[in-house]
């Protein structure tokens, strides 16, 4: 009876985490005209907004004015799922999330640590800090005029707001560590041995690349990769161009209309995923 009663108690915890970090309880609203065809509307009063809309911040295709992450419930339901299959197999490794906005993915998987009494890993929070850097060649013009008006707007988020973040939930901790700067500059040097879960959420193509160049490796067998933003061009190319180059058969699947995920498979069996 009591660790059924624990169970739930984790369980509950956990629950209220996505509603907080979504902000589904006070259901603030959105900046409107920014889901996914981004236009550089903000002149004079800055971006447009819309009202709550439960089913767009469902599935992560709103920008929150408030909400701590914009990638929805359904992925950060994913989230979950995946940190619990890595408990339950004991799969060894941190966590990482490259692209955090204002931290939320990475507040949820150390309330996650800390519910479940994980004191032997960390979450590695790499982001520029600065919001997105310029799109490259595979990336689309379109949402690519808008970036420095959306980075100064509402997508360059400092450092300092988000161990402000972290520290509002009590879970600013030494589990947590910051990798801050363009991942070009970080990634290559960051001091992250194993990895039990690889996130991407930062959009482009050579973002994205960078991300898998240096981190794939680093994922052991049974870990998780899990791509935010597969609905963009670029990013999507640049998950094709790697898992072709390197030979990665592991079988994609998706989460929501953005997201998609897979599993490193385990040493001599065929890649499981749940």
């Amino acid at each position: 009876m009591a660790e059924a009663q624990s169970r739930r108690g984790v369980e509950l915890y956990l629950d209220l985490m996505k509603k907080v970090l979504l902000n589904t309880i006070y259901r603030d609203q959105s900046f409107d005209r920014v889901r996914y065809k981004v236009e550089p509307r903000v002149q004079g009063g800055g971006m447009p907004r819309a009202d709550f809309d439960a089913e767009a911040r469902e599935n992560g295709v709103d920008w929150p004015t408030a909400a701590h992450t914009m990638v929805g419930r359904r992925r950060l339901d994913n989230l979950h799922r995946c940190l619990d299959q890595i408990l339950d197999d004991e799969v060894p490794g941190d966590v990482i999330e490259t692209g955090a906005w204002r931290g939320g993915v990475c507040i949820f998987m150390r309330a996650f640590l800390a519910a479940h009494g994980c004191t032997d890993r960390t979450v590695w929070v790499a982001d520029s800090f600065e919001g997105l850097p310029a799109p490259g060649q595979f990336d689309g013009r379109m949402v690519g005029r808008a970036v420095s008006a959306i980075n100064a707007q509402f997508l360059s988020v400092s450092l300092d707001e988000v161990r402000e973040n972290f520290r509002r939930y009590d879970l600013l901790d030494e589990q947590v560590r910051f990798l801050p700067g363009w991942f070009a500059d970080t990634l290559p040097k960051a001091p992250v041995d194993r990895l039990a879960l690889l996130r991407l959420d930062g959009d482009w193509y050579e973002s994205t690349m960078d991300a898998l160049v240096n981190l794939y490796p680093k994922v052991v067998p049974g870990g998780f990769v899990i791509i935010d933003d597969y609905v963009l061009d670029g990013c999507r190319r640049a998950v094709t161009d790697f898992r072709q180059a390197n030979g990665i058969d592991d079988e994609i699947q998706a989460i929501d209309g953005s997201g998609v995920f897979w599993r490193r498979a385990l040493s001599g069996t065929t890649s499981a995923t749940r």
